[in-house]
């Protein structure tokens, strides 16, 4: 290669491809982020940032867990669950990847919960752990001394008939042994991907690549996975709006054959009565021309009670009270759906 100009810049970075199979706007996503991501160089120092250095802060103060492990998971830092040898890389890597964040639009913030990627339209969450190599434990010199010293006392024991207490005196010693291997992983918050192949979000240490190095890569791989969020996002809610919109058909379909349900009932409550009033006179147009003239007092009596029955009834099929009978039952108005409840399926 020729000799750079003067002012121009002496390399230049090339993140690297992603093969999976991903739907078109993300493939352009992250194009155009390897683009932005060439404007940075990964083994530059970065300057420091306040989140960075309180997380930092907080992991050399914390006491290493049975596993070597010193943990910073509190609001307002960064989540990392690391050995105390690999602040020092982490004091490395983490400026340079929140400056390759940077040139993709996003910044480092911490509210009131863990510090998390934000852009104008997203915010992506990450955490930075290191892997624990667990090895079947193998009991030291003075684990093995206490260990006889117990099955001494055991044998005593057995031989006298003493066995108070002995059981709770017999040392324990753990199973398994823990050893940091000193490999980080940075991971982002699971993204589900409705179709197609989700977005990487996984970068771990590896023979040659080391996380510090790794930065521009992160960062295109955060942009990538932004994007693959806010799109599933948008969907869901697509999704969701088509739901309710179907709810909505469902329940007023289901009201208004409410609604029809109730007027043919009251509709056939009075086509009943009619009836009733009309088997009624019938009756009492055949008695009254069929009455002897000798007294009948019993069937004197009903017709005239008949007569002011059939006289109540008719009242109650006037104009005046049906419309009372509807207001009374909220027929025919605004309130027709009155007992409507929408299913809840």
């Amino acid at each position: 290669m020729p000799k750079a100009k003067a002012g121009s810049a002496h390399g230049i970075t090339i993140a690297n491809a992603d093969l999976s199979r991903e739907a078109a706007a993300l493939a352009g996503v992250r194009e155009q982020a390897r683009i932005l991501a060439s404007e940075g160089d990964d083994s530059q120092a970065a300057p420091p940032h306040p989140i960075i250095e309180r997380t930092l802060a907080g992991l050399r103060k914390a006491k290493p867990s049975d596993i070597g492990i010193v943990v910073a998971d509190v609001p307002g830092l960064i989540k990392c669950e690391v050995a105390s040898l690999s602040i020092d890389r982490l004091a490395i890597a983490l400026p340079r990847i929140i400056r390759a964040a940077s040139l993709q639009g996003f910044e480092l913030v911490a509210g009131e919960g863990l510090a998390k990627f934000k852009s104008k339209t997203e915010t992506v969450g990450f955490s930075i752990a290191e892997s624990i190599r667990r090895e079947k434990h193998v009991l030291t010199d003075a684990e093995r001394a206490k260990e006889e010293a117990w099955e001494r006392k055991r044998d005593r024991a057995a031989r006298h008939n003493s066995w108070d207490d002995l059981f709770s005196d017999r040392p324990r010693f753990p199973e398994w042994d823990h050893h940091p291997t000193g490999q980080l992983s940075f991971e982002f918050e699971q993204v589900y991907v409705f179709r197609g192949a989700a977005p990487r979000r996984s970068f771990r240490d590896a023979k040659v690549q080391r996380l510090e190095n790794m930065a521009s890569d992160i960062a295109v791989g955060l942009a990538v996975l932004a994007a693959a969020k806010t799109e599933e996002r948008l969907r869901r809610e697509v999704e969701q709006r088509r739901i309710e919109e179907e709810r909505r058909r469902r329940e007023l379909a289901a009201r208004v054959k409410h609604i029809q349900d109730r007027r043919t009932t009251g509709l056939s409550a009075l086509l009943s009565e009619l009836d009733e009033l009309d088997r009624l006179r019938r009756l009492i147009a055949m008695l009254t021309e069929e009455v002897s003239a000798e007294p009948s007092p019993r069937l004197s009596a009903f017709l005239a009670w008949t007569t002011e029955h059939l006289a109540q009834r008719e009242a109650r099929l006037s104009p005046r009270a049906i419309e009372d009978r509807f207001e009374a039952e909220r027929l025919f108005g605004d309130d027709d759906d009155h007992g409507f409840t929408p299913s809840r399926r």
